[in-house]
């Protein structure tokens, strides 16, 4: 849509466009209220160019007569929201459901007017040809429990969170065990802050554990309160409680072979369902509250027979749409927990993933060509080459901002993991051209998040 916004305090109208993406997990029906998640960009002349917007969109042509948009942005460092609706109107088809007229909030103040329009001579066709019937493998349902009832089974739901006002990492972490012996299964997890370099010590505190119930049909992990499940993170424990809602933006990211996901024939597999998202609500702490609005993380979910020998995790937004994910680990079973570890790595840039194959990186082509990792703490590294790419990662986590953790594996094994919400990052992507040349360089100060775990 574009159109023309008047910014309190200016005279003239800047020229704005919205190019927005709507997801619902349900079906579009006009004669019922369907929301769904937004995301997309918002420019207005000279003031904002914000790839990342997100909000909500609640369509009801026929029951409410309206379709609402809230969106939120960022121009020039300032945080700012629209609220506008089309008001249907039969007398006015056409131009009730193409004209959005709007106001842009700032702090709960009103910042600006403007009206935006959608210009059914060039945009119409694309938009009807956009339409998808909910996806199979959307976030929503790679969220699902997976846990048949077998023994020795671990399941796991995280989510891993930066405050881009305070610079604060968060970490939601939600686990099923099924112990190896047959006895019942049981739900538990924790909570962290990780304050920003300097600012104070890491704090944490443990939910759980609680008796697992079975809930046919259930969308996402719940136990006691405690939910992560399709759009929305709620819970207390200790003195932290939370109420966030997630809007994906990008579609699942597989680390490890699809078909690992589908079939759980290896010892473990990790699947990203929002490897890029925003976080809006509430996460309140001993002393303390933030307030998110349109935070960056990502979820991510572990279904298997418990930890590895040794491992190492990333996950790294690196603006732009872009997003790297890492898991290198040497696995517990006989013949294999000798092995160097495997690298799994997907990273997601232009909207295309590399290595086009998840194994790529483990095995290589015949054992040659596999990626490496040299795991130790606070700096560790992955390295590798893909077809004409090649990649170094070099991941810190200073002890300060690290927290040591407990696992117990469903045979009653025990495993320690240090995981670092605000991790620092040194990413290079080279390309062949006759010379290796650099492609692309992140650096990430703080927002990386990363873990290494051992027996």
């Amino acid at each position: 849509m574009t159109g023309f916004v008047r910014l309190a305090g200016e005279s003239e109208t800047r020229a704005m466009r919205l190019d927005l993406t709507v997801r619902s997990g349900e079906v579009l029906l006009p004669h019922r209220t369907t929301d769904g998640a937004v995301t997309g960009r918002v420019r207005i002349a000279g003031r904002a160019d914000d790839a990342q917007a997100t909000g909500t969109m609640e369509i009801s042509p026929l029951a409410r007569r309206r379709i609402r948009y809230r969106i939120g942005f960022t121009a020039e460092g300032r945080r700012y929201s629209l609220d506008g609706w089309k008001s249907i109107s039969p007398a006015r088809p056409v131009k009730s459901m193409t004209v959005l007229p709007f106001s842009l909030f700032e702090d709960g103040e009103e910042a600006g007017k403007g009206t935006l329009r959608f210009p059914l001579s060039t945009q119409l066709l694309p938009f009807l040809a956009g339409f998808r019937f909910p996806r199979r493998e959307d976030a929503a349902a790679q969220l699902a429990p997976r846990w048949d009832g077998s023994a020795g089974r671990t399941e796991v739901w995280y989510t891993t969170v930066t405050d881009p006002a305070t610079r604060s990492g968060l970490w939601l972490h939600h686990e099923l065990v099924a112990p190896s012996d047959g006895s019942d299964a049981y739900a538990h997890g924790w909570v962290a802050r990780f304050p920003a370099d300097g600012e104070g010590p890491v704090e944490h505190a443990r939910f759980g554990p609680q008796p697992w119930k079975s809930q046919p049909g259930a969308r996402g992990f719940a136990s006691e309160g405690i939910e992560a499940g399709p759009g929305r993170l709620r819970g207390e424990a200790g003195p932290f409680s939370w109420d966030l809602a997630e809007h994906p933006q990008d579609e699942p990211l597989f680390t490890f072979p699809r078909w690992s996901w589908r079939r759980p024939l290896l010892p473990a597999a990790q699947i990203v369902p929002a490897p890029r998202a925003s976080y809006t609500g509430t996460f309140a702490y001993d002393g303390g509250e933030l307030e998110l609005d349109g935070a960056p993380g990502a979820t991510a979910r572990i279904y298997g027979h418990g930890n590895a020998r040794r491992w190492a995790w990333l996950h790294a937004g690196l603006g732009g749409g872009d997003v790297l994910e890492i898991v290198a680990a040497t696995s517990m079973r006989p013949g294999l927990r000798r092995l160097p570890p495997l690298v799994f790595l997907r990273l997601r840039k232009d909207g295309r993933t590399w290595p086009r194959r998840a194994e790529r990186t483990a095995v290589g082509w015949a054992g040659l060509g596999r990626f490496k990792a040299r795991l130790s703490l606070p700096t560790w590294t992955v390295t590798g080459r893909a077809g004409l790419r090649r990649i170094r990662v070099e991941v810190t986590q200073p002890e300060e901002r690290t927290l040591a953790l407990d696992y117990t594996d469903p045979d009653g094994s025990g495993a320690v993991c240090r995981n670092s919400e605000t991790a620092d990052a040194r990413i290079v992507l080279e390309r062949w051209r006759g010379r290796w040349r650099t492609e692309a360089e992140w650096s990430l100060d703080g927002t990386a998040h990363a873990e290494v775990g051992d027996r």
